[in-house]
């Protein structure tokens, strides 16, 4: 187990290192260099000359390639333009925002699409396998922001039930020692700031996990209609297995290893897909603050998150992988 995942972490090497060539090429590949896509198109050549020198822009493209790379691995991922502060300390300021978001959705997308992707498949061709199935390609349809203006419409304008924007009650005077809003209430006994934080959770969840669950929903249906017509099944049925263990071990466990990848795919991109859901809850994660960085043209956070989210998704499969050894005794084999 150990080999493999230090073989795993060997191959991300060249992802990584392939990534940043990839943005190194964007940002120098810019319509008239990146001082000048910084400053804009009316930057006089002094200003666009200082800020060449300020970035180094102006030495030979191999040798700001080996300066970025080598400040990158001395954990200098740049300063934001924005806020004049460190990119890593930027990032960590928002990281546990986002975390919490995907988690919630995340865990609203399994608990329900795992259940009624198997309940479709046991009602095979009758209603509730029709309707599960509409549902989910109109889940996979629905852009995610529009979803979000219609939740934050009817739930927190028409109805007033749930908060519209912000991570928690400015009113409420919370102490943070983790990030985690949610989990710091709980540890400091403020069960009210826990649970105004949860609030202000629901509605980016739900915008969030709607794709995710649909998706679930349809791989999970899918997996248990091969599964349960599988000849070991169909043994045990014969040999007198009772339903409930057929259903616990020899269906939904087998039909679990398609599932759990497409969990782990999804959860990388809850990360990197939280752009819009943040923006349109004014939520202030990563993907709220990736989105000003676009506009704002700030390179260096721009570069920075990528590489981070991009670390981050491929230990999210390297865990799923992992994982598939504890479903599957196979794979423990192979």
């Amino acid at each position: 187990m150990l080999r493999t995942i230090g073989r795993r972490l060997l191959f991300l090497m060249p992802t990584l290192i392939g990534l940043s060539i990839l943005l190194f090429a964007w940002v120098r590949a810019l319509p008239g260099g990146p001082a000048v896509a910084l400053l804009g198109e009316k930057a006089t050549p002094d200003a666009v000359a200082r800020v060449n020198e300020l970035y180094g822009f102006d030495r030979p493209i191999l040798e700001q390639y080996f300066i970025w790379v080598g400040r990158l691995l001395q954990g200098d991922f740049g300063t934001s333009i924005q806020t004049n502060r460190p990119v890593v300390e930027e990032f960590f300021r928002r990281f546990p925002a986002t975390i919490e978001l995907s988690v919630l959705a995340l865990i609203f997308a399994v608990g329900v699409g795992i259940p009624l992707g198997y309940w479709a498949a046991r009602r095979h061709g009758k209603f509730t396998d029709h309707a599960s199935v509409v549902l989910s390609l109109v889940g996979i349809t629905i852009p995610v922001f529009f979803l979000a203006f219609i939740l934050k419409y009817v739930f927190a304008v028409q109805l007033g039930w749930l908060p519209s924007d912000g991570r928690q009650n400015p009113r409420i005077d919370a102490t943070h020692p983790t990030g985690f809003y949610v989990w710091d209430g709980i540890i400091t006994g403020e069960f009210d700031a826990a649970w105004d934080a949860i609030l202000h959770l629901v509605l980016p969840a739900l915008a969030l996990g709607t794709i995710p669950l649909a998706i679930i929903v349809r791989i999970t249906r899918a997996s248990v209609l091969e599964v349960q017509n599988a000849d070991y099944v169909r043994t045990g049925r014969a040999k007198g297995v009772g339903a409930s263990t057929l259903r616990s071990r020899f269906i939904l466990r087998n039909a679990m290893l398609p599932v759990i990848t497409t969990i782990g795919l999804q959860t990388g991109l809850l990360i990197s897909g939280a752009v819009l859901t943040e923006t349109v809850f004014a939520f202030p994660g990563i993907g709220s603050f990736l989105a000003r960085a676009i506009f704002t043209r700030d390179f260096p956070v721009l570069q920075g998150f990528i590489i981070f989210i991009a670390i981050a998704y491929a230990l999210i499969n390297l865990a799923v992988d992992v994982s598939y050894s504890f479903i599957d005794p196979r794979v423990r084999v192979q």
